[in-house]
C-alpha cells in the first residue's frame, strides 16, 4: 500500500468535502492496511459523463495506492429509483432497460479504473435473494423519523407532495451493498450523503465496523445552473467524440472555469492555482477555456485527439474556417423548412431537438458565396443550393451538395 503524506493528503482532500470519520480514515491509510472502498451508481441511463466521473476518479485514487476497489453497478436499486435531489418520485424504468444500461457501464468505467485490478458487481447479485424475514430485520434498525428527515422528504411533504413508500425504502436498500461487500470506505458524491450514512449506520448496527465515507462537490452542468445530467442534456459524456467533447467544454460559462480544471481534469494542484492566476491578471477566458478543453479531451482520449480537436476549433471558431473534415449531405435543391432540413440533413434527431437548436440562436445558414444568417423560427423556409453549408451547435456542420 502507499501510504506516503503526498498519497493520503490527495485521497483525503482532493475534491473531498466531506469525510465521516476523517480521523478514522486517515489512521487507516497510514497502517498500510488493504482497505475495501465502495462506489456504486444506478444505470438511469446508458451514458457516464463527466460528472459521475469526479467520483470515479476519487476511486482510481485509492486504486493507485493500492486498495481493493468494489464498482457496484445499482441494477436492483435502480428498481426502486434513488430519491437524492428528486422533488418526485423517479420514472420506473423496465428491467429490460435497466440491464441494456448496465451492460455499457463496464466498458465505461474501464476510461477511468483499472478494470484489471478492480471488482465490478451488480447488487442484484445478493439484494434479489434477500428473504422478507430478513428485510424485516434491517427495518427494525431504522425510524421513520430518521428517514422522513432527509431533505428531499422534507421538503416534499412541506409542499404536501407524495413520498412514496418504496422511496423509503432506498437508502436501506443501498445501504445493504456494504454489509454485502464488507465495505471499509463508501464514496459518493455530496448528494448521496445520507444514503451513504444509512450504510455505516446499517453495519455499526449489525455488530460490524462502520464504514468511512468520502463524498466528492457535485459537478455543475454545461448549462451553468444545475446539476451535470443526461437528462437535462447539460451533460459531456466520457465515452462522446473528441469533437463534441472539446465543443461542448468551450460552451461552458467563463464562471465554471475553475471549477472544471479542479473536478474534471487531473492537472496538479500547483498548475490549476497558475490558471486562477491566469484570470484573475484578466487574460481572455476563451484562452483558458482552450487549455481546459484540452486537458479534458486528453485524459478520455490521449495526447493526439486533444491537439488536434484544439487546433481545429481555433480554424473554425477562431479564424471562421470550415471544418478539415466536414460532412457532406445530397439533398434535392429547392425550399426546406428549417426543422425539417435539420432533420433530413442528420443534424437534429427530432422536431423538438431541432426548434430548440434555431431558438438559442445555434443554427446558421452560410449559402455558397452569400453572407451567413441565422433562422428565427422553425418555420422559416430555406433555399437549399449545391455548396451550402449548415451548422447546428458549435461543432456540427453539413454540406450540401
Amino acid at each position: 500500500m502507499k501510504k506516503d503524506p503526498a498519497t493520503i493528503q490527495t485521497i483525503l482532500e482532493r475534491n473531498a468535502t466531506h469525510v465521516t470519520d476523517r480521523n478514522s480514515l486517515a489512521q487507516k491509510l497510514v497502517s498500510g492496511k488493504k482497505l475495501r472502498v465502495k462506489l456504486g451508481m444506478d444505470p438511469t441511463a446508458p451514458d457516464l459523463h463527466i460528472g459521475n466521473a469526479v467520483t470515479l476518479w476519487k476511486l482510481r485514487e485509492f486504486q493507485d495506492a493500492g486498495h481493493a476497489i468494489i464498482f457496484i453497478i445499482g441494477d436492483f436499486t435502480t428498481q426502486i429509483g434513488d430519491p437524492s435531489g428528486r422533488s418526485a418520485a423517479r420514472p420506473p424504468l423496465t428491467k429490460e432497460e435497466i440491464s441494456r444500461n448496465a451492460k455499457t457501464y463496464f466498458t465505461q468505467v474501464g476510461k477511468v479504473l483499472d478494470i484489471k485490478k478492480a471488482e465490478i458487481r451488480r447488487n442484484s447479485e445478493w439484494l434479489s435473494k434477500i428473504h422478507l424475514s430478513d428485510w424485516l430485520g434491517i427495518l427494525k434498525l431504522f425510524t421513520a423519523q430518521r428517514i422522513l428527515e432527509r431533505d428531499d422528504f422534507a421538503k416534499r411533504l412541506k409542499e404536501q407532495k407524495e413520498v412514496w413508500m418504496h422511496e423509503l425504502m432506498y437508502p436501506l436498500v443501498q445501504a445493504y451493498d456494504s454489509v454485502a461487500i464488507k465495505a471499509d470506505v463508501e464514496i459518493g458524491g455530496n448528494d448521496q450523503l445520507f444514503n451513504l450514512m444509512a450504510g455505516r449506520t446499517l453495519l455499526e448496527r449489525l455488530g460490524k465496523t462502520p464504514q468511512d465515507i468520502l463524498t466528492t462537490e457535485i459537478l455543475v452542468g454545461t448549462d451553468g445552473t444545475r446539476k451535470m445530467s443526461k437528462s437535462l442534456g447539460n451533460y459531456i459524456g466520457i465515452t462522446e467524440s473528441p469533437r463534441m467533447m472539446f465543443g461542448k467544454t468551450m460552451s461552458i460559462p467563463d464562471s465554471l472555469i475553475m471549477s472544471y480544471f479542479r473536478l474534471t481534469t487531473r492537472r496538479p494542484e500547483e498548475e490549476i492555482k497558475r490558471v486562477e492566476a491566469r484570470l484573475r491578471k484578466g487574460e481572455n477566458p476563451r484562452d483558458v477555456k482552450l487549455d481546459l478543453a484540452s486537458a479534458i479531451v486528453e485524459l478520455y482520449h490521449g495526447e493526439a485527439s486533444a491537439l488536434r480537436e484544439r487546433t481545429e476549433f481555433v480554424k473554425v471558431f477562431s479564424k471562421k474556417q470550415l471544418p478539415s473534415d466536414v460532412q457532406e449531405a445530397v439533398i434535392a435543391s429547392g425550399s426546406y423548412e428549417v426543422v425539417a432540413l435539420l432533420l433530413d440533413v442528420g443534424l437534429a434527431r427530432s422536431k423538438s431537438e431541432a426548434r430548440r437548436l434555431i431558438d438559442q440562436g445555434g443554427v446558421e445558414i452560410i449559402p455558397a458565396g452569400a453572407a451567413a444568417y441565422r433562422p428565427k423560427t422553425g418555420t422559416e423556409f430555406i433555399s437549399v443550393t449545391p455548396g451550402m453549408i449548415i451548422r447546428a451547435g458549435k461543432t456540427r456542420f453539413i454540406k450540401i451538395r
